[in-house]
Formats: structure tokens, C-alpha cells, sequence
């Protein structure tokens, strides 16, 4: 069983026979199929079916077609389309060395960690591979994520005064990192002071308060897997939906980390607490993203 199928409705779904079925119905009912040749081979066919099964959440089935027209099963994975625009850096694609799907990376200033996450556009990425059209400047991403365990937190109380000093120190920090890149260093040893700072005064106040009342919002790699993160973020939308086939609800909720901004979607069953817009979700994910090209668009 994929870890991630109860996030999207399927925490029944155990057994061999049940997710054969599942995949079967993805194969011979699919809402989208998508195709490329692999390689340049024009016999060989790589194909993914999709089907949605509650709003922008489904099953991709991946397999090949030879030149007679038998179709090959290569894997399965549950995914959930993404909204809006999470980051406009460039981003960079590998194969995975198991099988033929792909890693995204994307180092975006706002995170602090480099971004890895499963793409879920392979095939629009393959045809520009096969082309020779890469790398394509110009692209967005669109990032979002399946929940596993989770629990909702209460906000820090700001005041408006408050909420534009941090905003202006966060554009103010973005800046001076861009300029760190480049080499500056004025800039690296302004951020080597204030992140010296910022300990001193953590250290400090750690010892009275609560560390989520210090920590707004976090994103950091979780466990061995590259593309599963640990992650605190604001709700900034929130709704329910629920599974066609198995009736299970899901919630979706659009958070902001960091600044980054990206949907995830979690099982009720698997969710402590009740989401609301300006409250928090703490929660491991499995990062997701599509990569959205100039041409698509």
C-alpha cells in the first residue's frame, strides 16, 4: 500500500486485490491520459492515466505501451493538483535511479532548505527532454503536499504593527541573502549577526515560553525520504471535501510557511484539531509539485 493513499480518502484500501482494483479503474477510466516515447525509442510509449476522485485529488497510474500495444504497469501514486503559484525560481529535474519518475529541486531564498519534491508533470518534462529544449527559463512552480498525521495549533497574536515589521524584515533578510549568493561580504556577515542575535534571544526567552509561541512557522526535511517535510504554516483557506468512491472526508487546507504558500490535503481521520482560516497546521507532508512552463501557460 502507498503510505500516502489515506491522505487522498483510500485509508481502507490495505490489501493487494483492493489496490489492483483501484488501479485497474484508473486504467480503464481514466479523466486524462498523457503520452511520450521514452528515450527517443518510437516503440516504446510511456503513459499516465489520471483520474480525480474528490477536487483536484486522484490516482496517476504509470506503464508503458510496446509497439503491439500491451500496456506494461510500472507504479501508482496519489496526488493533489496544487493552486496558484508557490515560487517563480528556476527549478532543476532528476530521474529517480528505481524508476522512471522524477525529483524537482528548487532552492528558494524563502525557505531556508532547498526544495525536493516528486513531480507530477513528468511527461511535459520529457517532451521538452526529447526535444532538446532544456533548460526552459521562465518557469513557476506550483507546489503541494499530502498529510499523513497532523494537528491544528493556535496562531501568535500579532498586532498590524507588528505583522508589517516582519514583513518588512523578511523582504529586508530575502535581500540580503540574495546578496550573500552573490558573494557579498557585507551581506554574509550582516546575516552571520543577526542569526547570532537571533540564538541569543531564543536561548533566552526558550527558558520561560513555549516553542511555539517563539516559532511562527517552519519547514524542515523530515526522516530519510528527501521529498517528506516537517512543517508549521498558517491556514490561509481551508474546506472539505469528500472521496467519491469510499465517501472518506478529506481536508484541504492552503498554508503559508515561510512565506512559501502551497496546498496540502489531509484525512479527517488523521487530522487533531479543527482547521480554521488564521489558526496553524503542524503536520508531516510529501512534497508534490508541478512545474508550470511557459507554453502551458
Amino acid at each position: 500500500m502507498h503510505k500516502f493513499l489515506k491522505s487522498i480518502g483510500f485509508s481502507e484500501y490495505t490489501t493487494t486485490r483492493k489496490i489492483q482494483e483501484l488501479v485497474k479503474d484508473v486504467i480503464m477510466n481514466p479523466e486524462s491520459r498523457n503520452y511520450t516515447t521514452l528515450n527517443g525509442n518510437e516503440d516504446t510509449v510511456l503513459v499516465e492515466f489520471c483520474k480525480n476522485f474528490a477536487e483536484n485529488m486522484g490516482i496517476a497510474v504509470c506503464g508503458e505501451f510496446d509497439e503491439n500495444d500491451n500496456f506494461t504497469f510500472y507504479y501508482f501514486y496519489p496526488y493533489l493538483r496544487g493552486t496558484g503559484v508557490s515560487s517563480m525560481e528556476d527549478v532543476s529535474v532528476e530521474r529517480h535511479a528505481a524508476k522512471e519518475s522524477y525529483a524537482g529541486v528548487c532552492d528558494d531564498i524563502k525557505v531556508g532548505v532547498t526544495l525536493i519534491f516528486y513531480l507530477q508533470n513528468m511527461i511535459p518534462y520529457i517532451k521538452y527532454r526529447n526535444t532538446d529544449k532544456l533548460p526552459v527559463r521562465g518557469t513557476s512552480l506550483t507546489l503541494s503536499a499530502l498529510g499523513i498525521q497532523g494537528s491544528i495549533m493556535m496562531p501568535i497574536i500579532k498586532s498590524e504593527n507588528q505583522k508589517k515589521k516582519i514583513q518588512q524584515s523578511t523582504l529586508t533578510r530575502n535581500q540580503l541573502i540574495e546578496a550573500a549568493r552573490r558573494g557579498d561580504e557585507d551581506a554574509i556577515e550582516s546575516l552571520t549577526l543577526e542569526d547570532m542575535d537571533t540564538y541569543t534571544t531564543i536561548s533566552r526567552r526558550i527558558q520561560k515560553e513555549d516553542v511555539f509561541s517563539l516559532v511562527d512557522t517552519y519547514f524542515m526535511p523530515y526522516g530519510v525520504e528527501c521529498d517528506q517535510y516537517s512543517v508549521l504554516g498558517e491556514i490561509t483557506e481551508c474546506h472539505i471535501v469528500k472521496n467519491r468512491l469510499t465517501e472518506e472526508e478529506i481536508c484541504v487546507m492552503t498554508l503559508n510557511c515561510n512565506e512559501l504558500s502551497f496546498d496540502v490535503c489531509i484525512n479527517v481521520k488523521d487530522l487533531f484539531g479543527e482547521p480554521k482560516v488564521g489558526r496553524r497546521f503542524k503536520g508531516v507532508v510529501w512534497l508534490q509539485g508541478a512545474v508550470n512552463y511557459p507554453e502551458q501557460d
